[in-house]
């Protein structure tokens, strides 16, 4: 077992993925891909690889195909310590010279931000598959290198094992390195107030680099810090993190028109969630936006979720905080916040945050609880999603709709009900009473007549803002209604 460096934080997974895939003792080249949005530290885990194993590192930049190749040879050349950079004629050269490297233990051949090699050389993956191909087919045992390519473009690294792509059913290890789960995060950060770990949360997610690189680890230091906190780094045109929710749509290769991007992040951040809500938002038909929203996904930048009880309806959602900040907030302040005027634009903001940030974030931040944790609390848990409890109008009635935030359900199998495990509704600002749970018991009861299994559903109030004591004295008599809080729900007794 190799040791995770001290100053790499949490990850624990991650590396014991990277080092059990780099010391893997088969006796053929082995091939990997790491992938991931910006900013999450897949560089600090692979260089460390690199450098507790031996191995070699290598880091693209944008650049043309001969730049970048002799950039590769010089970083051969001060791996194998020779004093000049190796001159390679092409690409497949390289690369076996790369392959010849390991010696009688497996060794990691690191080729970080591989989307920039392919760009300038689109035939890059079928060298580099011809080469693996050679050495773990037709000369086993000729190699025990173990070659990680990375990448930050997601829709690009998404390419690599799909389809009919060249490497597809190459790769022993996909590892994608996703942000800090919310309660790593709060830890990650420093902050042991739960409802302070949440607002954060809101604007920076689970991104590691936020903290150190981008606000030079000004954390808040209580929630009266908090709005003072948002003016001084998020809002502060001299601070990195101020121009982020630009720049992550900005580095994205597949868009082209980015102020139609905006637009439609814009809405989602907005709440409209829908496709046909969005295009109207943006004064665009429905089949105009599918190639927008498309490459949203691609990129990371968007999630399309399934409801829960609706199987033809979908809901889009930003999938990076500091993108929805950014949009729902500085977007159309942006002058205001160029000018200095940071304090301002905050003090006009701060309700717009409230509705269209933070109580959406909740909701989300209880999903991923119930994912998280829902097994041990409701058993069995097969999908999380938000969902849409109907009951058909009919002689004058309107069509009866309850929107559930958290559904907690069952693995589905054939032929047997699905069982609903919890129905949670999910408050931020709110002290949640009676009435909140009234409208779960509804949608148990349309869902029963539906055919679902509610027989051990579990009713569940998540709130940002505590309970009234009828709904606690409820709770402490019927063990099928659940009440979560924020101690709760950041697993603080």
């Amino acid at each position: 077992m190799v040791v995770k460096p001290a100053y790499i934080s949490h990850r624990t997974q991650e590396w014991a993925s990277l080092t059990e895939f780099a010391t893997g003792t088969q006796p053929e080249v082995a091939f990997g891909v790491v992938s991931g949005r910006r900013r999450q530290g897949k560089t600090y885990l692979l260089r460390a690889l690199a450098e507790e194993l031996g191995g070699f590192y290598f880091e693209a930049t944008e650049g043309t195909d001969i730049e970048l190749l002799r950039l590769f040879g010089m970083a051969l050349g001060r791996h194998t310590g020779s004093p000049v950079g190796l001159p390679f004629a092409d690409w497949r050269d390289a690369l076996t010279f790369m392959f010849s490297l390991p010696g009688e233990r497996p060794t990691p051949l690191v080729i970080d931000e591989f989307p920039y090699l392919m760009k300038a050389n689109p035939a890059l993956p079928s060298i580099l598959k011809q080469e693996i191909d050679l050495r773990g087919r037709t000369h086993r045992g000729t190699s025990n290198a173990r070659v990680l390519i990375c990448g930050s473009a997601l829709s690009v690294m998404g390419k690599v094992l799909s389809g009919q792509a060249p490497l597809r059913g190459r790769a022993r290890l996909e590892l994608v390195v996703q942000p800090l789960a919310f309660r790593e995060a709060a830890e990650f950060w420093g902050i042991a107030d739960p409802r302070l770990a949440a607002l954060v949360h809101s604007i920076v997610g689970g991104t590691p680099a936020y903290r150190d690189e981008f606000v030079a680890s000004d954390v808040p230091r209580s929630l009266e810090d908090f709005d003072s906190w948002v003016v001084r780094t998020v809002l502060n045109r001299e601070r990195p993190l101020f121009r982020e929710g630009r720049y992550l749509l900005a580095e994205e290769a597949d868009i082209r028109d980015p102020a139609l991007y905006h637009s439609v992040l814009s809405a989602i951040a907005t709440g409209n969630h829908t496709w046909g809500r969005i295009a109207g938002h943006i004064g665009y038909k429905s089949s105009d936006i599918a190639h927008p929203l498309h490459v949203l996904e691609d990129c990371g930048l968007v999630t399309k979720e399934r409801d829960a009880f609706q199987s033809t309806s979908t809901c889009y959602r930003i999938a990076e905080p500091i993108t929805a900040f950014y949009q729902a907030i500085m977007r159309p302040e942006w002058a205001a916040l160029t000018t200095g005027h940071a304090e301002q634009v905050w003090d006009r903001a701060r309700e717009r945050f409230s509705s269209a940030i933070m109580g959406p974030h909740f909701e989300t931040l209880c999903r991923e609880f119930a994912s998280r944790h829902g097994e041990e609390l409701f058993g069995a848990v097969g999908e999380v999603a938000a969902g849409t409890v109907t009951e058909p109008g009919g002689r004058g009635r309107k069509e009866r709709r309850i929107q559930v935030d958290v559904a907690v359900l069952s693995p589905a199998f054939a032929n047997e009900p699905r069982a609903v495990r919890s129905l949670g509704e999910a408050k931020w600002g709110k002290v949640m009473g009676l009435r909140h749970l009234d409208r779960l018991r509804q949608a148990k009861d349309l869902l029963e007549a539906k055919g679902y299994d509610t027989s051990d559903t579990v009713l569940t109030c998540y709130s940002g803002n505590g309970f009234d004591d009828e709904l606690k004295a409820v709770a402490q008599e019927d063990p099928q209604v659940l009440l979560v809080d924020l101690p709760a729900l950041y697993g603080i007794s």
